[in-house]
């Protein structure tokens, strides 16, 4: 790993073997909006409210800064003998992004199509909060090309909602929902399972409460009580209990049997889309370690093999796009080794599995007997996860890297 200069441009570290395969490989691009109301107790993501940022950093101005590393990020691609390619997946992630005027979004979004082109299949998602978007920002964002938003739920219950810092009303999801369709956009619901002082019917009842939405994907993630956060430390003293593991285990095959009934597909471990044609193909990419460019504070790329992240901070992520330099603050190329590993780290979690390499497949056997894999799969050298598997992925992928 290396930490770059800020501001020192990632052509210095992208060689030649970048470029190697790069044309049958998708590029993606992921937009990061850095900015919240409200910074929720859970969240340790890269994101600022209005008090943190200080001078030097606005919403007014932060398209215009994302659009100039996007013109940066191009003379690098040539820089590194990169070819050209149109982008297959764009993802607006934050944060909030749609704190932002859906003008600044399309701006930003036509900077990626203005300066890569984008595919006629291309897949444009846009994060929300329920209580962020009105029914004419949805198709306002619709118009402008976005195809899918995905809306942070977690909880249809209010004491659950309360415990995270949700600023939503349960009443309201439902509400942007029928917004989201009308204006002719995919929908998709974000859950989180395992808040302190969540029951297991807590839990069943935001799971119905989605399913009655009819969403066309849904996520839903174990939370991580990460140090640093408001929660983290209100975990530590004691304030709030943690649930055992064996709790969010009950949970978790609570959603894959209630999904699954519903007509939803797991497609990755805490990923359902009701057709495969919903399947959010930015999050795949990421899972096939393809191409991708992070625009914006704290924002990571991966081509190649090399990854690399921009410095955190919206003010002077801005201040060294102002003088014309790439905000890159760190450098990584992977090894061979790495990178396989990372393969396997990845792949494993998709429902389609894994093709596991022939000097490896004697431990499918194991794991099969363990209950974690498919046994029919297995016989053809694919590990491909069962339920308890899901559940105990991580041990499946030591099995399949030590």
């Amino acid at each position: 790993m290396t930490t770059a200069q800020p501001g020192r441009a990632p052509e210095a570290h992208l060689g030649a073997g970048v470029a190697q395969g790069a044309a049958d490989r998708e590029l993606s691009v992921y937009l990061h909006v850095p900015f919240c109301s409200v910074r929720c107790g859970y969240c340790d993501f890269n994101t600022y409210t209005a008090a943190e940022l200080g001078e030097g950093a606005s919403r007014s101005d932060y398209a215009g800064s994302a659009i100039g590393e996007i013109a940066l990020a191009e003379e690098a691609m040539r820089a590194a003998g990169l070819p050209q390619r149109v982008v297959s997946t764009v993802f607006v992630g934050g944060g909030t992004p749609t704190l932002l005027p859906p003008r600044d979004l399309a701006a930003m979004l036509g900077a990626v199509a203005d300066t890569w082109g984008l595919a006629p299949d291309v897949e444009v998602t846009t994060e929300a909060n329920p209580d962020s978007v009105t029914a004419a920002d949805l198709h306002e964002l619709a118009a402008a090309g976005f195809t899918r938003v995905s809306f942070g739920m977690q909880s249809a219950v209010p004491h659950v909602l309360a415990t995270l810092d949700r600023t939503h009303d349960v009443d309201r999801v439902p509400q942007v929902v029928d917004w989201a369709r009308q204006a002719g956009l995919q929908v998709s619901l974000d859950l989180i399972y395992g808040t302190p002082g969540e029951s297991l019917a807590d839990w069943q009842t935001s799971l119905r409460s989605a399913v009655e939405m009819e969403p066309d994907h849904v996520s839903a993630y174990a939370l991580v009580v990460e140090p640093g956060t408001k929660m983290g430390a209100q975990v530590r003293r004691g304030e709030l209990p943690m649930p055992a593991d064996d709790d969010e285990a009950d949970k978790y095959e609570l959603a894959a049997d209630l999904l699954a009934r519903a007509g939803y597909d797991w497609y990755e471990i805490s990923n359902f889309a009701r057709a495969p044609e919903y399947r959010c193909r930015h999050n795949i990419a990421y899972w096939r370690s393809q191409d991708w460019w992070g625009i914006g504070p704290g924002a990571h790329s991966h081509v190649g093999g090399q990854r690399w992240w921009n410095v955190k901070h919206p003010r002077p992520y801005a201040a060294l796009l102002t003088g014309g330099r790439l905000p890159v603050a760190g450098v990584e190329e992977l090894t061979a080794e790495q990178r396989a590993d990372e393969e396997v780290l990845l792949a494993v979690r998709l429902a389609e599995g894994l093709q596991v390499a022939p000097e490896k497949r004697e431990r499918l056997s194991e794991l099969v007997a363990g209950g974690l894999l498919e046994p029919g799969a297995a016989e053809r050298g694919v590990a491909l996860l069962t339920l308890r598997g899901r559940l105990l992925a991580d041990t499946v992928v030591r099995a399949l890297v030590d």
